[in-house]
């Protein structure tokens, strides 16, 4: 089942849902439970709805999904008039998540990048005013610098979560959509520090302290700025894909492919990400975990994702995940 998030543009503040049949047939999912019939005693009008409210909606919702995609003719047949998508806006795939957390760095393909790191996952989160839906405009102002795409698979959560087990962590994913990280080297190397860290003294030193010279990044602007966090267009449940570890990524401006990857790459998995994730931060139903940037070379050789500035070269940018879909967004420089 495919779930999306839109708006109409007369109520544009309003978030519904819709049943995603393919790429240019949408249904109201109000309307279509209705057509169809169903045993919901209450029909979720959003996508927050739709998560919180379980697995049991979770499996009707699906039966009125499969209901409308079986019938021989949807326009006649439903009693229930397919989405005019040139006037809706399609929203992010959720709108209000506690937290969008995001794993660094976590793609085998280029191990050999990393110089020092943990072992375990590294974790970054993102604001939810980062976040823009399928369609709409990734704003970059001049001085954002250089600013490219980083194409990620993205986990929806849908049952909280905390201390739990790798081998449990499935019985807490909703579903699967596509984020595109935007990223800003530029402003990250303003927001970088070369210092030295005070320490307490070494351990037989006696009370007193020490200074560590070290290096470290905020990536509140680098990584959190309004619309740095595309994401859709809409969401696949977890059941219609079986692992998410063997899905082709790939992302484009304009037409030019710059990077070409597989999901399989991911260094640390989705049950080792959620359980060690929720050792630290409760995930909540709606909250996203991204998986961590497809950096494998597309197009030309030895090219990759930081060769696309956006500031420089506009869009649209889009990521492509097999299974799911297409996530594409104009860029607006003109701000």
């Amino acid at each position: 089942m495919k779930l999306a998030s839109f708006a109409l543009t007369d109520t544009p503040d309003v978030a519904r849902l819709a049943f995603v049949i393919d790429d240019t047939t949408w249904f109201p999912v109000t309307e279509a439970c209705q057509a169809v019939g169903t045993t919901l005693a209450l029909i979720p009008l959003t996508i927050h709805h739709a998560i919180e409210a379980g697995p049991d909606v979770w499996h009707e919702l699906a039966r009125v999904a499969d209901t409308l995609t079986s019938w021989s003719s949807l326009t006649s047949s439903t009693k229930v008039a397919p989405l005019d998508l040139a006037a809706l806006i399609v929203l992010p795939a959720v709108q209000t998540p506690s937290k969008l957390a995001c794993l660094a760095l976590n793609n085998s393909a280029n191990v050999d990048r990393i110089v020092k790191g943990p072992s375990h996952p590294a974790v970054f989160t993102k604001p939810l005013t980062a976040l823009v839906g399928h369609g709409s405009a990734i704003r970059l102002k001049p001085h954002y610098g250089r600013v490219h795409p980083e194409p990620e698979l993205a986990v929806i959560i849908g049952k909280r979560a905390t201390d739990i087990a790798a081998a449990d962590a499935y019985d807490h994913v909703f579903g699967y959509t596509i984020h595109n990280d935007l990223t800003s080297p530029t402003m990250r190397d303003e927001d970088s520090f070369h210092y030295r860290a005070i320490h307490p003294a070494a351990e037989g030193q006696g009370e007193g302290i020490r200074y560590v010279e070290s290096h470290v990044s905020y990536s509140g602007r680098y990584k959190g700025s309004d619309t740095f966090s595309a994401l859709g267009p809409w969401i696949v449940t977890k059941d219609e894909i079986v692992d998410p570890h063997s899905l082709d990524i790939s992302c484009h401006v304009r037409d030019e492919c710059f990077a070409s990857d597989n999901t399989i790459n991911l260094f640390h998995k989705v049950p080792e990400v959620l359980a060690f994730l929720s050792g630290y931060m409760t995930l909540l139903p709606g909250d996203v975990v991204s998986m961590g940037t497809a950096l494998a070379s597309g197009g030309k050789p030895g090219r990759a994702v930081q060769n696309a500035d956006l500031n420089k070269m506009g869009g649209p940018v889009s990521v492509t995940i097999e299974r799911i879909g297409t996530l594409s967004n104009p860029v607006d420089r003109s701000v």
